[in-house]
């Protein structure tokens, strides 16, 4: 549980973007409540490969708020809780996966495992989310994905 927090974490930019210290769930939970900076949002672009247009359709959000955002303040709450989700997805396929540019191919590519749709576009639910990790974890240890 851990070395996953920290692999989150070091997605969404660490202690220098997050501008505390994440070292358990309680303090996860405290930056997402309170909001991650904006900054994150182009850490995450980065981590993941994806374009800002693809990112705020992986995670149901409108492009131009997201921009906004960027540009403004916090996340909202909503926006944060997201963008965890798709740094836990990045963070976990990095693992599987052993590369940036693998993770951001097999993000953006139909899966069969997944009823042949791109992982990426199936991560905007959290159940989604959790089937992608099932296939994930699938590849890491050998099954069938």
């Amino acid at each position: 549980m851990v070395k996953e927090l920290r692999a989150v974490v070091k997605e969404l930019g660490g202690r220098k973007l997050l501008g505390k210290r994440v070292a358990t769930q309680r303090d996860l939970c405290q930056a997402i409540r309170k909001g991650f900076p904006p900054a994150v949002v182009e850490e995450l672009m980065r981590a993941s490969g994806l374009t800002l247009k693809e990112l705020a359709e992986a995670l149901d959000l409108s492009p131009r708020s997201l921009q906004r955002r960027r540009r403004t303040g916090r996340l909202a709450r909503f926006e944060s809780d997201r963008l965890y989700r798709l740094a836990r997805i990045v963070a976990l396929a990095e693992e599987s996966l052993g590369s940036r540019q693998s993770v951001t191919h097999w993000l953006k590519n139909s899966n069969r495992a997944l009823g042949g749709i791109a992982p990426i576009n199936a991560i905007d639910t959290e159940p989604g989310a959790r089937e992608v990790e099932n296939v994930l974890g699938r590849i890491a240890y050998g099954g069938i994905s």
